[in-house]
């Protein structure tokens, strides 16, 4: 793992990277360690502990070489750090989110059990005018019954109908196997 706190430190753009984007509480550490199986992302009961892009090289077993990137982005629309961390967004950011070349997907994760921030909007309009790929990652879906997170991803649906929306638990692991394919993907084409 490696972190960067400005466009400097970013690592060479030779692979493909995947950001992890979304609230401070949304669970962004959870996704990636559920992903990875494995606690490479530091979870914390103290939302906004993320500061900088944290790059996580992925192997494939029998490769020696990486063959992939994930990038944890700092949290956003937590109250206490989040003038901070907005004050950040236009010295790294959005610089990463604009020019990095070798990002193929965005990942924006957003809490099913809350109905859509103005900060989620504002993320995925972003996005859409970067002209980034992205895909909305329902987080926490276990903690809703098969109603409720049908209702509650018919309201994301509505909100944000351009994108694909998919429901996932760190917890059960429902969903993985979905975002996997949707990496795949991205990283392959």
């Amino acid at each position: 793992m490696m972190s960067a706190m400005d466009a400097n430190h970013f690592p060479a753009p030779t692979l493909p990277e995947i950001a992890f984007l979304g609230r401070s509480n949304v669970g962004k550490s959870s996704v990636i360690n559920s992903l990875l199986g494995a606690k490479l992302a530091k979870t914390s009961s103290t939302p906004g502990r993320t500061r900088s892009i944290n790059f996580f090289e992925l192997r494939w077993a029998g490769k020696p070489q990486p063959e992939l990137i994930f990038a944890d982005l700092p949290g956003y629309g937590y109250a206490k750090i989040s003038r901070e961390i907005s004050s950040q967004w236009p010295s790294f950011i959005e610089p990463y989110l604009h020019q990095r070349s070798t990002l193929a997907l965005c990942l924006a994760l957003v809490d099913v059990n809350v109905p859509p921030q103005d900060n989620d909007r504002q993320l995925l309009d972003f996005l859409s005018a970067a002209g980034r790929p992205f895909v909305i990652v329902g987080t926490k879906s276990d903690r809703l019954s098969g109603n409720q997170l049908r209702n509650s991803l018919q309201i994301l649906g509505r909100d944000f109908p351009q994108a694909k929306i998919l429901p996932f638990s760190a917890k059960s692991g429902a969903g993985k196997e979905e975002l996997w394919q949707e990496i795949r993907a991205a990283v392959t084409h």
